[in-house]
């Protein structure tokens, strides 16, 4: 694969009960590209990965989330599994980092249940998404348009539905985070100038 991603690095926001595969494929897509990709989540040590509702392997943390700063990455991951984006969502710090990263403009991949970092940050509205069916109200009440694909690209986020996405939103996540910094912050000023922010 082409480092289209060298001298990026990437925030991963995770816990545990986060979607094993979700977490792990794409991740090893965007260090062939040439990020540097760090896992991030509340507490240092570990977190449990899953696979479906199996427990999977533990996964190392690099960094806690207190000791992170938005401005240090160029985009982020959010992976799902039921567990993980639910109990992210309670962590008022979580939730401001997704958010930080949104109003810098950088662009934010989220699959299966990590759109509800994006509800809670609340920063769809006037964008389609994607996500496990679930999600599909609280998208819809939060003012994003939900579709039904395997993957959606739509200014900042690239969203998918479930782990048989995962090739397709690897594609579109490389794309989406190889485009230059300063497409992704004009394009971001021309939304919030159209009021869909």
């Amino acid at each position: 694969m082409d480092m289209t991603l060298k001298g990026k690095r990437i925030a991963i926001l995770a816990t545990n009960g986060v979607e094993q595969s979700e977490l792990v494929e794409p991740r090893k897509a965007l260090d062939s590209a040439g990020a540097k990709t760090e896992l991030i989540s509340p507490a240092a040590g570990k977190i449990q990965g899953m696979k479906h509702k199996e427990k999977g392997d533990t996964i190392a943390v690099d960094l806690a989330l207190d000791a992170a700063n938005p401005d240090d990455y160029d985009a982020l991951l959010l992976p799902g599994g039921v567990a993980n984006p639910d109990e992210l969502r309670t962590e008022a710090k979580a939730v401001n980092f997704v958010r930080m990263i949104f109003d810098q403009g950088k662009p934010i991949a989220a699959i299966c249940h990590g759109p509800w970092m994006l509800v809670e940050a609340d920063v769809v509205c006037g964008h389609t998404v994607t996500s496990w069916p679930s999600l599909k109200t609280d998208l819809s009440n939060a003012g994003a348009t939900w579709t039904d694909r395997e993957v959606v690209q739509d200014g900042q986020f690239t969203t998918s539905r479930k782990p048989d996405d995962i090739p397709a939103f690897v594609s579109e996540m490389l794309q989406s985070f190889s485009a230059s910094s300063e497409h992704r912050a004009l394009e971001h000023q021309q939304r919030q100038n159209n009021g869909n922010g």
